[in-house]
C-alpha cells in the first residue's frame, strides 16, 4: 500500500479534480455541511480535525484540546449547537470538506496560493513563526544578532533547519562571524533539552512548539528574537460554502473585540497572537 505524507497527499488533491470526486473515500459523500440554517437544523456544528498540533489542536486523556477547540467551542455556543470535532488524519480532511462530510476544516492548514485558489480559508486563526529561544539565566543573548558566535541547535529536517542556514548568511554578512556549531536533533523535545543542559546555547524551533516547551518547563527559557518568515494558519470552507466562511471571520471578529480571544491565546500561548485580519489571502485566492 502507498503511504501519503500529508504534503503529497494535498499536492495530488489539489493537481486532480477528479482526486475531488472522492473515489477512496466514497462514505464520506454528502454527511454534513451547507449552510448555517443547516447546522442549526441538526442542532451540530460538524468540523474534520488532525489533533496532531500542539497547542492548536492535540489529543489529551482521549479528547480533542486546544486552542482551536476553546474557540470552536465559542462559535457552537454561538449557534446554539453541539459541537462535534471529528479527529482524522490530514490525508482525508480536505476532500471530506468536498463532500461535505464536516461543515468546515478546523485545522492548522498554511495558507498558499495553490490551495487558496481551491478552497476557501478563513481569517488566520494562528501564525508560526521561527523563534530562538534561550534559557532565562543566558544575558548575552537580548536579540536576534547576538547569536553570533553561539551555537545553535534545531530539529533535523524541520522547516526550522533552511532557516537557521539562511540566517547564518545575514549574521556573516553583518556581524562577520556566522553560529559556533550546529547540533541537530531527532525532535524539538531533545533540542530544548539540550539548550536547558547548555549544550547548546540558543534553539530554533516554531513559536507554538517553543510554547509548549515553556509551559512544560515554566521558568526556564525565554525568546530572545525570531527569523524568517511568519507562516499563517487558517481553516478552510468549502468554495461553494461561502456563508459559512463568512461565519468563522466574523466570529473571530467579534471574539477578538470581546477579548475572548485574547484570553484564550493567553491560556494556550501565554500571549497574545497577531494575526491580520485583511490582505493575507494570495492573488487568485477564493
Amino acid at each position: 500500500m502507498k503511504t501519503w505524507s500529508r504534503r503529497s497527499f494535498v499536492k495530488a488533491t489539489l493537481a486532480s479534480s477528479a482526486a475531488l470526486a472522492l473515489p477512496a473515500v466514497p462514505s464520506l459523500a454528502f454527511a454534513e455541511g451547507g449552510t448555517l440554517a443547516d447546522i442549526k437544523k441538526r442542532g451540530k456544528l460538524t468540523v474534520g480535525t488532525e489533533a496532531a498540533y500542539e497547542p492548536f489542536e492535540f489529543v489529551e486523556n482521549g479528547q480533542v484540546v486546544g486552542y482551536g477547540h476553546d474557540v470552536l467551542e465559542l462559535m457552537a455556543a454561538k449557534l446554539g449547537v453541539k459541537l462535534e470535532q471529528m479527529n482524522l488524519p490530514f490525508q482525508g480532511l480536505l476532500p471530506g470538506l468536498m463532500s461535505h462530510k464536516f461543515d468546515f476544516v478546523a485545522t492548522s492548514v498554511g495558507i498558499t496560493p495553490e490551495r487558496a485558489k481551491r478552497f476557501a480559508f478563513s481569517q488566520p486563526v494562528g501564525v508560526v513563526r521561527s523563534v530562538l529561544m534561550v534559557r532565562t539565566d543566558e544575558t548575552a543573548i537580548k536579540g536576534d544578532m547576538d547569536i553570533a558566535g553561539k551555537t545553535i541547535g534545531t530539529q533535523m529536517g524541520s522547516s526550522s533547519q533552511p532557516v537557521a542556514d539562511e540566517f547564518e548568511k545575514e549574521l556573516k554578512a553583518k556581524t562577520g562571524k556566522g553560529y559556533a556549531g550546529t547540533r541537530l536533533y531527532q525532535a524539538y523535545p531533545d533540542v530544548s533539552n539540550a539548550l536547558a543542559n547548555k549544550t547548546i546555547d540558543v534553539a530554533l524551533m516554531p513559536s507554538n512548539i517553543a510554547a509548549v516547551q515553556m509551559r512544560n518547563q515554566p521558568n526556564a527559557f525565554r525568546i530572545a528574537g525570531t527569523i524568517g518568515q511568519p507562516k499563517l494558519l487558517a481553516w478552510v470552507a468549502n468554495p461553494n460554502d461561502l456563508e459559512i466562511r463568512k461565519f468563522i471571520n466574523d466570529s473571530l471578529d467579534e471574539f477578538r473585540a470581546n477579548g475572548k480571544l485574547a484570553a484564550l491565546q493567553q491560556k494556550w500561548f501565554g500571549g497574545p497572537m497577531d494575526t491580520p485580519r485583511e490582505n493575507y489571502l494570495p492573488q487568485g485566492a477564493i
